[in-house]
């Protein structure tokens, strides 16, 4: 297999961008498939879940491999819903390459943005695909400028639209100067024509710019263009790949998925532009010495190191998708798991293509399979040796929301264990836990959408019937003010007793440690407190992190300084200070004068312009803060931050307010205090809870 034909990407965007129905065209053009399914219809083969086909929305990742150019694409479509982001997040972090589509219309969304942060974090060159041409107001000029300004990326058009909107027919391309037309039935027939003559004009202006642009990544094409010369075509691939490769470069291409315009061009652009696993640079963790990486090659011939990014369950059983980094193993292979020190055997290894398989016998670095009956989880490393490395784990955001569910038959509790077990698995962003009080089942997650589709799942793949509770919010206890503790713990019951003593001070965290939850410090001088006994202090506070004071929730933003202390040679234990330790926390947190905080959501709404009064004072009336409000041509689009307890309902009450035409999306912003009315009324409500519980 040659590596330097391999190209790992992802397909991601907003909601609607089209992301499904490009991936559909990609697999047509590509002989994958032999005929064009719509998302809304029969369902894109992509979207192989019933849900998918029936809400016409991609819900889980969906992998593939297609021949193109003679090289291999292994091809990802991701979700657009911020609820399945996890889903976004696992598989860029195993992908060499992406490409961001954008609608022609909407431009850069809320979620784009998302993306663009995770492309970021994960440092994966992309291309841009402007989608949607064939729609009035398409405006791909527009959307190359956004590109710029929001993601703060070097973009720059490769292509110039022939006509817009329904006079959308074809797209000059500037590299080679040449018109593309798409004949046949779907567009299969690429045919080349001169670029139109009342066109020549702006596609020479354009290409000076593209141009112009690539000179500031290479000081040859500079000097050529400086002299006035051709500048030959191998140097211009040359350059946009090299300065993709790098990141700083995104360039943008145009089509209409739907109306079969423009992908095979975009095909190219990915073998030519996007690079191999060989031109990829990975590093692991030493083992044991997370300061200290380990290179990665993409050399078959090098011990083996994969990880395991993906777990999914089919009728067949589990899969464990997984991205090879170095090495190979072969079907039957034992290999170990980094985490857990574990030897597992590989028993079956199979391509996929949506939900179908087909075996192989081995896989290679720069692969992309699953295997079959591992377990394991979500990020984990099998390497050939043990203990060899890691590979940097998956950004998994927390839970915002949460809501009880019970089986309605008696039967049906234990058939409902094995389905939260085994989406729990699946989606690291699902929490499932027992409420203390009530001893019911709470499911936490991204959204109400992300938890509706998993209460479906339930009901549809394990024949359950399950009742929920409303969406309860994830609210989180903070310090405000400075407060001292001295804590003295004395036990004494015959024999050995129990000494610990522990002086210091709590307080809120600053602005510098925003992301943090809690800080533990220690300024122990003189051996007052031995040195074996501090872990055992910040063990201690830690347990009680879970459980705030004032209402039961986590606490969050606390900083804790242990300055002093005394012990006893006989009667001082680890279990002595951890107990002063929850002690602490249990008597002076609440004299820091806690506060609730709540998730804030950013929330951004699409509607027709007659409507943008009535959604701007219903957001309004839900406590929200209207960030900022545009309209474009027909349409007004308002960005605004509320909090997630007023959410409930909201697509109900947006389509009813705009006559079905209004869209938003959705996505956690930050916590933040809450009014002290609101705050009262919730730890009334809270503490009945918990006083019914314990009834």
């Amino acid at each position: 297999m040659d590596l330097s034909r391999i190209r790992n990407i992802g397909i991601s965007a907003h909601i609607d961008s089209g992301k499904t129905t490009l991936s559909e065209r990609v697999l047509y053009y590509a002989g994958r498939i032999h005929r064009i399914r719509e998302v809304r219809g029969e369902g894109a083969t992509m979207d192989h879940m019933e849900l998918e086909k029936e809400r016409g929305i991609t819900i889980t990742s969906a992998a593939t491999t297609v021949e193109w150019n003679e090289a291999t694409i292994n091809l990802i479509d991701t979700p657009g819903h911020v609820d399945f982001t996890v889903e976004v997040e696992r598989s860029l972090r195993v992908l060499d390459g992406a490409v961001l589509v954008l609608c022609a219309v909407g431009g850069v969304q809320a979620q784009s943005l998302t993306i663009d942060r995770q492309m970021k974090r994960y440092g994966v060159p992309r291309l841009a695909f402007v989608n949607k041409m064939d729609r009035t107001g398409a405006d791909p000029g527009k959307v190359t400028r956004q590109l710029r300004e929001k993601l703060d990326c070097d973009a720059v058009m490769m292509q110039l639209p022939i006509g817009a909107g329904a006079d959308f027919t074809g797209i000059i391309d500037l590299v080679t100067q040449k018109a593309l037309y798409f004949d046949g039935d779907n567009g299969e027939k690429v045919r080349v024509e001169e670029i139109p003559a009342d066109m020549a004009d702006e596609a020479r202006q354009a290409r000076n710019h593209l141009l112009e642009t690539l000179a500031m990544y290479s000081d040859h094409l500079m000097e050529l263009l400086l002299a006035e010369e051709d500048v030959p075509l191998n140097l211009i691939h040359e350059v946009v790949k090299a300065a993709v490769s790098q990141r700083v470069l995104t360039p943008v291409f145009l089509g209409t998925a739907y109306r079969n315009k423009g992908i095979q061009p975009l095909l190219d652009a990915v073998v030519r532009y996007l690079p191999s696993p060989l031109e990829t640079t990975i590093f692991a963790l030493k083992h044991g010495q997370p300061d200290e990486k380990v290179p990665l090659e993409a050399d078959p011939d090098k011990p083996l190191v994969a990880m395991a990014f993906k777990i999914a369950e089919d009728p067949y059983g589990a899969l464990t998708f997984m991205r090879l980094y170095q090495g190979r193993f072969t079907k039957g292979g034992t290999y170990f798991n980094q985490r857990t020190g574990r030897k597992e055997r590989f028993s079956r290894i199979v391509r996929m293509h949506a939900d179908q398989r087909e075996e192989v016998d081995e896989a290679m670095a720069g692969d992309i399979v699953a295997v079959l009956g591992v377990d394991c989880a979500s990020g984990d490393t099998y390497a050939s040796i043990y203990p060899y490395c890691t590979l940097q784990q998956i950004y998994v955001p927390e839970p915002v929301i949460k809501m009880a569910i019970r089986p309605v038959g008696r039967d049906g509790a234990d058939r409902l264990s094995k389905a939260l077990h085994r989406f729990r698995r699946e989606d690291p962003t699902l929490h499932v836990s027992s409420d203390q009080e009530t001893g019911e089942t709470i499911i936490a997650g991204m959204g109400e959408l992300h938890l509706e589709v998993y209460v479906e799942r339930i009901r549809r793949e394990f024949n359950v019937e399950v009742e929920v509770d409303k969406p309860k919010v994830n609210y989180r206890e903070a310090p405000t003010q400075l407060a001292q503790f001295d804590i003295r713990h004395k036990k004494q019951t015959g024999g050995s007793g129990q000494f610990a003593h522990i002086k210091g001070r709590m307080r809120p965290l600053t602005d510098a440690d925003e992301n943090q939850v809690f800080v533990f410090e220690e300024h122990v001088v003189g051996g007052r407190v031995p040195k074996q006994y501090i872990p055992s202090v910040e063990k201690g506070l830690r347990q009680m992190l879970d459980r705030g004071t004032i209402a039961g929730y986590p606490i969050v933003g606390l900083h804790v300084s242990l300055e002093d202390g005394s012990y006893h040679e006989v009667d001082s234990s680890d279990m002595a200070f951890q107990t002063a330790g929850r002690t602490a926390m249990r008597e002076v947190f609440p004299k820091t004068s806690p506060v609730l905080l709540e998730p804030i959501m950013k929330i951004e709404v699409e509607c027709p312009q007659e409507f943008q009064g009535s959604v701007v004072g219903d957001l309004t009336s839900r406590r929200g803060m209207v960030m900022n409000t545009a309209t474009d041509g027909p349409t007004a689009r308002i960005e605004a931050e509320v909090p997630l307890a007023e959410t409930f309902g909201y697509s109900t009450d947006l389509r009813s307010m705009t006559q079905g035409q209004g869209t938003f999306t959705m996505e956690f912003a930050s916590y933040k205090r809450m009014p002290a009315s609101i705050e009262r009324e919730v730890i009334a409500e809270r503490k009945k809870t918990m006083a019914a519980g314990t009834a």
